[in-house]
């Protein structure tokens, strides 16, 4: 397997003033699944921090109250008691739209005041395109002087309600406030990545160069600025300590960071056209597609980036596409439904069109039928490549907000048959292999120990077997829920098909505040990342 064939080359980054890595190697990372798992982790690992230690995050929600573990300690209680220990604690939180708008500006406030109250420092950011967020989901921590402790965490957890759930999928005890379809506490499926290696310096650099670029926190908001000097809030970042030296190689694993930044004005230090890595990593990888790409989203919309599947389908009668979304949005209301229900009947329809037969689309409930959440960023390539992050299938993720994603190639060759599903020399690796049959696992009810993959090995297999599952517990439904239940978690997921009258609003609506462009007015126009 040559890695410049599925990662980005340093021209194919397109930012040459970044300090970021065009990759790292040596590497190990390791699938979080669900918020539980990562959040019992994260405390683990921050319990452990000492003096001089380095506990650096970014967020697009943060809720102080949050409970990490069912008896605590609290998001809040877990980052001042480390500030309180002597830790080097650094935040960078979305400042936020008002919570009457359904956002999380009192919570992510509350959360920064509260540890910067023990002795950490935690700013709320608006260095964003009008409308946007700063949605990356990142936890840095280092310890100088003892760098085989070094460990990084990056994906789709927010550090928040709703997120601590688990594989029965009963929901967070804290929940948030979503489309009443998902009950009070909402079902949420979810996944982060836990990494070690020389990507944790790289991960370092991402929060660094956030952290120290030059423009005004508030600079696009003069009230939220009156609001923030009456309140006396932190405007100036205090300098950093040093950047410690990258860990050293501990894994098999090739890691290459994807991040998204908007074209913005003023511009940022670190990416001042932009950065599109995200879009062109996957853009990448998906046109090396042969058998099956294997994908989980929170929305997956948008004409430009189905186009791309479309385009990938077409060219490669054997490949397939497997996606697990939500089954409802998680808005309600005749203003803030239609848009979001419409961008995804879209995007499905022309993935169709493309090859209807091998479009294979569902969502996931649990044992009781209560419609899951789904919050994951995943995406698998022919068991080849993989990549974890914040960022969705949507155009607002590939160019609007800031995102953050780990692709990660394995050096590990995974030696079951099929050893090369794509036929292409590259081979199966264990990595992209195994955090697909851990997904497919929990939503087919298979043994966690894998001794009932031997169906979910071969891509064309794989099809079959999550198509027979979903249809047999649909079939189930339809019969009125006779005999018991069958096996699995997937339904077939069928889009509401809008009336015209209705789609005559809602795909402009969507178009401009849900799903809006962030790039450059020349890359708009050439229709490129």
């Amino acid at each position: 397997m040559t890695v410049r064939e599925w990662f980005l080359t340093t021209g194919e980054r397109a930012n040459q003033v970044s300090g970021l890595p065009v990759w790292t190697d040596g590497n190990l990372a390791e699938p979080l699944i669900h918020g539980a798992a990562y959040f019992d982790r994260l405390v683990e690992e921050v319990e452990a921090l000492g003096t001089g230690d380095h506990l650096f995050f970014t967020d697009w929600r943060g809720d102080p109250d949050e409970r990490m573990r069912p008896d605590g300690p609290t998001v809040a209680q877990l980052f001042a008691q480390a500030a309180q220990r002597g830790v080097v604690v650094k935040g960078l939180v979305w400042r936020s739209h008002l919570d009457v708008l359904a956002y999380s500006e009192k919570e992510n406030r509350s959360l920064s005041e509260a540890i910067s109250a023990a002795g950490g420092e935690v700013l709320l950011d608006q260095r964003v395109r009008r409308g946007g967020s700063h949605h990356q989901k990142l936890v840095v921590l280092r310890h100088p002087g003892r760098p085989e402790r070094d460990v990084a965490f990056v994906g789709g957890i927010d550090l928040c309600h709703s997120r601590r759930d688990d594989a029965a999928h009963r929901g967070d005890p804290q929940g948030v406030q979503m489309s009443a379809r998902y009950g009070p506490r909402p079902p949420w499926h979810d996944v982060q990545l836990a990494v070690r290696g020389p990507v944790v310096g790289a991960l370092d650099t991402v929060f660094r160069e956030r952290w120290t670029d030059p423009m005004p926190l508030d600079s696009e908001n003069p009230l939220a600025y009156l609001r923030d000097r009456l309140r006396r809030a932190d405007l100036r970042p205090d300098p950093l300590p040093a950047q410690p030296p990258d860990p050293a190689p501990c894994g098999p694993h090739h890691v290459q960071v994807l991040r998204t930044y908007p074209a913005v004005r003023p511009r940022y230090s670190f990416a001042p056209d932009g950065e599109r890595t995200v879009a062109r990593g996957y853009t990448k990888a998906i046109r090396r597609a042969r058998r099956l790409i294997y994908l989980e989203d929170q929305y997956l919309w948008s004409r430009e980036i189905a186009e791309l599947f479309a385009e990938a389908l077409r060219a490669n009668p054997d490949l397939h596409l497997i996606a697990v979304v939500p089954r409802y949005p998680d808005v309600d209301g005749r203003l803030a439904l239609p848009p979001n229900t419409v961008g995804r009947e879209q995007a499905l329809s022309l993935c169709e069109e493309a090859a209807a037969d091998r479009v294979h689309v569902f969502d996931v409930e649990n044992h009781e039928g209560s419609p899951v959440y789904v919050h994951a960023k995943v995406c698998v390539v022919d068991d080849v490549w993989a990549s974890v992050g914040s960022d969705n299938f949507n155009r607002r993720s590939w160019t609007h907000d800031s995102e953050l994603s780990c692709a990660v190639l394995d050096g590990t060759r995974d030696e079951r048959a099929p050893a090369d599903p794509a036929g292409l020399g590259d081979g199966a690796r264990h990595f992209a292999r195994e955090l697909r049959l851990r997904l497919l696992r929990e939503h087919l009810d298979r043994p966690e120990d894998g001794s009932g993959d031997t169906d979910l090995l071969d891509p064309a297999d794989t099809v079959v077997a999550v198509n027979a599952a979903a249809d047999a517990l649909q079939r189930w439904y339809a019969s009125g829920r006779v005999g018991p239940r069958p096996p699995g978690r997937l339904r077939p997921h069928r889009p509401e098909r809008l009336p015209w009258y209705t789609r005559l609003w809602a795909l402009p609506a969507y178009r401009l505040v849900y799903d809006p462009d962030g790039r450059p007015l020349r890359a708009r126009i050439a229709g490129t990342w």
